[in-house]
C-alpha cells in the first residue's frame, strides 16, 4: 500500500520561515559564520581605544550579542522542531514497514512521560532476561 499522494498547496508563512530558519541556521553554523563573528569580535576589540574602552563601546557588544541571541533562539528551536518531526516521520515509516515491529510504536512520541516510563520499563526487563539467557554462553560474564 504506497502513502496517498501529497497534493501541492500554496506556501503560507510558516513555510516561508521554516524555508528563511533552515537557510539561516545552515549559514550561521558554518565555518564562515564563525569567522564572520570573530572578525566582528576582532574589530570591537580593536575599536576600544578609539572609544577610550568607555561604557558605551561595551554595552555595543553585550547588545548586539544579547539580541542575536534571543533571535537565534528561535531559529535553533524551528530547526529541531522541523527535525524531530521528520526522523520521528521516518522512524513511523520504518516501523510501518517491518513485518515484525510493533506498530503500537507508531508515534510514541506524543505519550505522557508516565506511559514513556512504562514502556522502558517494558523494555529494560527484555534486555535483563536476554542477559539472563546469555550468561551461560559467555563464561560468567554478562555481554552489553
Amino acid at each position: 500500500m504506497s502513502p496517498p499522494a501529497i497534493e501541492p498547496q500554496s506556501p503560507t508563512v510558516h513555510d516561508h520561515f521554516g524555508r528563511f530558519a533552515a537557510s539561516v541556521s545552515a549559514w550561521l553554523g558554518s565555518t564562515w559564520a564563525f569567522v564572520f563573528a570573530g572578525l566582528v569580535i576582532a574589530l570591537w576589540a580593536a575599536t576600544g581605544p578609539i572609544f577610550h574602552f568607555s561604557d558605551r563601546w561595551a554595552q555595543v557588544i553585550s547588545t548586539a550579542t544579547a539580541l542575536m541571541t534571543f533571535l537565534m533562539v528561535f531559529l535553533i528551536q524551528n530547526t529541531q522542531n522541523r527535525d524531530a518531526r521528520a526522523i520521528n516521520l521516518k522512524l513511523n515509516e520504518l516501523i510501518r514497514a517491518a513485518d515484525n515491529a510493533r506498530n503500537q510504536m507508531i508515534d510514541i512520541e506524543r505519550l505522557t512521560d508516565l506511559e514513556l516510563d512504562q514502556l522502558q520499563s517494558h523494555y529494560e526487563r527484555i534486555k535483563t532476561a536476554w542477559n539472563e539467557r546469555q550468561l551461560p554462553k559467555s563464561g560468567g560474564t554478562t555481554r552489553k
